[in-house]
């Protein structure tokens, strides 16, 4: 890839979009050389992170139609770019509380015409807690910030707001980021530690969840992307095992009695007692 532009918004932080060489719509946006989003201008369809793909997925086995999708994270709005393309009539609101990456992403990746996305300039929490009860049919949770997600967007009382403006049906989609805990000093047996109790705050409220990563994330021998999906009713699990299988490097789905084993006894995050996800490894995320 090659630079395009950069945008330094102040003298700890710089934002980049880079221009790929082998995709003539594909952009990389990157925050401080850490990889944020990808884009493909010519093709919405395309998705390049896998835990994207691992979004979509879950997307795509819900009901035909357009969807109500709020997203926490906006960065160049890959997500909301796909559900765009393929359920056209969608209504989505982003929170993106960096109007500075938004003012370069409007100017350089513009949304298709037509595509009914709106960016706010606030935090999660401050965006959710704005909504009416029963409004979204998806809420996407994919911030983080010096690659790590949020505390406050971690604990039981967040999710219980989400809960709140999930319709019955509805799906939260969140991306975490843990794994490769001995590597790293942590204790036996005790591998996905972050992802534990994040688990155990969402299935307070929303109690038919998934996991799905790499193997090697799951064993906690890697570090890397852990999607969750949960809902009140049930998810589409057959079609999400059938697309991690078949994925070009394919993953596991973690769910019913054996994401209760994983889950065991951890306690959720709650707002006085939260933490970040764990700091990735320089090599995994940040471009060099």
């Amino acid at each position: 890839m090659a630079a395009a532009q950069d945008f330094c918004t102040d003298p700890g932080e710089q934002i980049e979009l880079l221009a790929d060489d082998e995709r003539p719509g594909g952009w990389l946006l990157l925050i401080d050389r850490i990889r944020q989003s990808y884009v493909d201008l010519d093709d919405p369809s395309y998705l390049d992170f896998e835990y994207v793909q691992a979004f979509a997925d879950v997307l795509d086995a819900l009901p035909a139609g357009p969807l109500n999708v709020t997203h926490v994270g906006g960065g160049g709005c890959t997500l909301a770019r796909y559900v765009a393309a393929t359920r056209p009539g969608s209504s989505q609101v982003v929170f993106e509380p960096d109007a500075r990456v938004t003012a370069l992403v409007r100017a350089r990746l513009p949304f298709p015409r037509g595509a009914r996305i709106r960016v706010r300039p606030v935090g999660g929490r401050e965006g959710i807690g704005a909504l009416a009860d029963m409004s979204a049919d998806v809420v996407v949770i994919d911030a983080f910030a010096g690659g790590r997600v949020p505390a406050e967007l971690t604990t039981l009382e967040w999710f219980g707001e989400v809960a709140r403006v999930l319709r019955p049906s509805g799906v939260l989609l969140f991306n975490a980021a843990d794994g490769d805990t001995a590597a790293r000093g942590g204790a036996a047996g005790r591998h996905l530690g972050y992802t534990r109790r994040v688990l155990a705050g969402l299935r307070a409220v929303l109690p038919e969840a998934l996991l799905r990563a790499d193997p090697s994330v799951v064993k906690g021998r890697r570090f890397g992307n852990v999607v969750l999906a949960a809902s009140r009713s049930g998810l589409p699990r057959a079609a999400a095992e059938r697309a991690a299988a078949g994925a070009m490097f394919p993953q596991r789905v973690v769910a019913g009695a054996e994401l209760d084993r994983l889950v065991g006894g951890a306690a959720p995050f709650t707002d006085a007692d939260s933490a970040r996800s764990p700091m990735p490894p320089d090599e995994l995320w940040r471009v060099q």
